[in-house]
């Protein structure tokens, strides 16, 4: 079995990606901000920070990687200022990237983003077509990707491009949502919400990072989900399984988009340029490469994997209220101008 590295292994999908690999028989190492309460006679755990050069180098002497898992990023809602997420998300992958060729680790796996763009396709976007992130940690997942692929030339490494990733206890901006629906109150789409918009179940993409590494293969591709239907359709899923009183209705797109603008200048709304597109324009990867090239398939769709978030969400309320010390996908994110819209919905 082989020993990996997974940076950011107590975040919401390192720590279901450790789970996977222990679950395999593999030997795992994660370094994280958090604190990790997990613990497996084939695990070592070690808080601490990937800008910090000198405790990587003792990682990295202590402990011969098969594999690195390069799963570790700040999230723009999570950062204390802009330095810091280029300097976490930047200078931290440079550090890693450095350190897995000095020590001449054979395989590097890499979580990107569909952030690199920022602007709808009106088509599936493929591993060819070249990033235009907007917004900052769009331009550092983008940077990141350079420096790996400028280092790349002693080892395997592969990118996996992913849209927003969803399974159990995924919560941050999500949870807005799922607060609506658990009172019953309205659930807004932008316009007619009839945009494509695609997910990625945790599993599936642990599942992605694993067959990444068994095969001696390098390069990026893109994951998502199959069969995406209008944000519409899937948030009435969602409300029908949950059986509450909500009801899907719709905002006119133009003043939306503009107040959510003004409101993210005024640093009133948790809402940002990423999220802009998410709710009101098309987005979908073209998954065909790893499908073909690695034989991975996604299993749920947008909807399915989305109620298994929600009804986590509804089950486990009391003790999600009183988390603290734990990363912002594990957390629901603070309302901001939104709870203006929650009162009257």
């Amino acid at each position: 079995m082989a020993k990996v590295l997974i940076t950011g292994g107590a975040g919401f999908f390192g720590s279901l990606l450790r789970d996977r690999l222990l679950g395999d028989g593999h030997r795992c190492v994660s370094v994280d901000l958090m604190t990790d309460a997990r613990s497996h006679p084939n695990l070592r755990s070690v808080q601490g920070d990937i800008r910090d050069v000198p405790m990587l180098e003792r990682i990295f002497s202590q402990h011969k990687f098969d594999a690195v898992f390069h799963c570790a990023a700040m999230l723009a809602h999570a950062a204390k200022d802009k330095r810091m997420l280029w300097e976490s998300n930047v200078d931290g992958t440079a550090n890693v990237a450095r350190l897995v060729k000095r020590r001449k680790v054979p395989k590097l796996v890499f979580i990107s983003s569909n952030c690199l763009w920022a602007r709808d396709f009106h088509r599936p976007v493929t591993e060819q077509d070249v990033p235009d992130p907007a917004e900052l940690y769009g331009k550092s997942k983008q940077e990141g990707e350079r420096i790996l692929l400028e280092n790349a030339d002693s080892f395997d490494c592969v990118i996996l491009r992913t849209p927003t990733i969803i399974d159990c206890g995924r919560l941050g901006l999500l949870a807005i949502l799922f607060e609506f629906i658990r009172e019953g109150r309205t659930v807004w789409v932008v316009g007619r919400g009839a945009n494509r918009y695609q997910f990625i179940y945790a599993p599936d993409l642990a599942d992605a990072c694993v067959k990444a590494m068994e095969k001696k293969v390098s390069g990026i591709f893109n994951v998502g989900s199959d069969n995406v239907q209008t944000l519409r359709e899937v948030f009435e899923y969602v409300v029908r399984k949950a059986q509450t009183a909500s009801k899907v209705a719709s905002l006119p797109k133009a003043p939306t988009l503009a107040l959510m603008r003004l409101a993210h200048v005024l640093r009133i709304s948790p809402l940002g340029p990423y999220h802009y597109k998410m709710i009101s324009e098309n987005f979908l990867f073209d998954t065909a490469k790893i499908k073909g090239q690695l034989g991975w398939r996604p299993t749920l769709t947008n909807g399915q994997m989305l109620y298994r978030a929600y009804k986590y969400y509804q089950d486990n309320l009391e003790e999600i209220r009183s988390r603290t010390d734990v990363s912002a996908h594990r957390q629901p994110a603070k309302m901001g101008i939104i709870k203006l819209l929650q009162w009257v919905s």
